[in-house]
């Protein structure tokens, strides 16, 4: 494996806590190269879920956080100017192609239609990817695979995928994981006590009741390992989930009162 490649290589198992059969479904369609499609509310586990795959399969994962102001040459690449005169530096989807890694595309759904269309000839039978300031045509590595991430609970007429897109992948849901689940997570991942880590996780489920009345996400399994990590620290429980459940996702005075609420509850 090139130096250029093996940088992107997960090299420590990444705790992923299995909830059903998405890590032999996963395998299954990356066996046969399939486009991928992660779907879920924001801090639900997809990221780690991919980094897991990663891991697991021993292949390169190379991460792209999409954006607004992301342009199609951010992600196949563009011309530079150096001492020496100009030369062609590949974006990281070309990268993933040319070397065979995944290329895991996060909140797609964030990034221009229009740029958003360059992945089309990698997620059919052609497997190409058009470098056309360069004129070249990069076929892709029978190792590459594409996978996006995507929060359906973000649609909007001005941000959603095309169909034109979305039918080129396979779709794994992801939700935050049952009671049980969620605790074992959080006390894994932070080292507080299972007691604590289902008030906690108790918190979170009270709170994401409220979406949709108030909220517009609820409280994220990566927001509770933020609280369990502050509280593993000493940080007094009802400071540490103020600053890391409530504060972040409300400014409303009344749902940040009902919010406290359900803390003082717990704890």
């Amino acid at each position: 494996m090139s130096p250029e490649i093996d940088q992107y290589l997960v090299r420590n198992m990444p705790y992923y806590r299995t909830v059903a059969d998405e890590v032999d479904l996963y395998e299954a369609a990356y066996s046969v190269r399939m486009p991928m499609m992660l779907k879920g509310p924001t801090g639900c586990g997809k990221t780690r879920f991919i980094e897991y795959m990663a891991w697991k399969l021993g292949k390169p994962l190379i991460t792209v956080a999409c954006n607004e102001d992301m342009t199609a040459s951010d992600l196949v690449g563009r011309f530079l100017l150096d001492a020496s005169g100009t030369r062609w530096q590949d974006g990281p989807l070309a990268i993933a192609a040319r070397f065979g890694a995944i290329c895991y595309l996060d909140e797609v759904v964030e990034a221009r239609q229009d740029t958003t269309v360059v992945i089309h000839p990698l997620t059919d039978a052609r497997r190409v990817l058009p470098l056309e300031k360069k004129g070249e045509l990069v076929q892709a590595h029978p190792d590459f695979q594409i996978v996006i991430s995507y929060n359906p609970g973000y649609q909007s007429l001005m941000k959603d995928l095309k169909q034109s897109t979305k039918q080129r992948f396979g779709a794994l849901d992801f939700n935050y994981p049952a009671h049980d689940i969620e605790t074992e997570i959080v006390a894994h991942e932070t080292g507080v006590s299972v007691e604590i880590a289902g008030k906690l996780v108790s918190i979170a489920e009270r709170a994401r009741n409220l979406k949709g009345h108030g909220l517009d996400e609820g409280i994220s399994t990566r927001m509770l390992i933020y609280a369990g990590s502050l509280i593993t620290k000493g940080v007094e429980p009802l400071a540490a989930c103020h600053m890391t459940l409530v504060r972040p996702i409300t400014d409303d005075p009344d749902m940040r009162d009902a919010l406290d609420a359900a803390v003082s509850t717990f704890f």
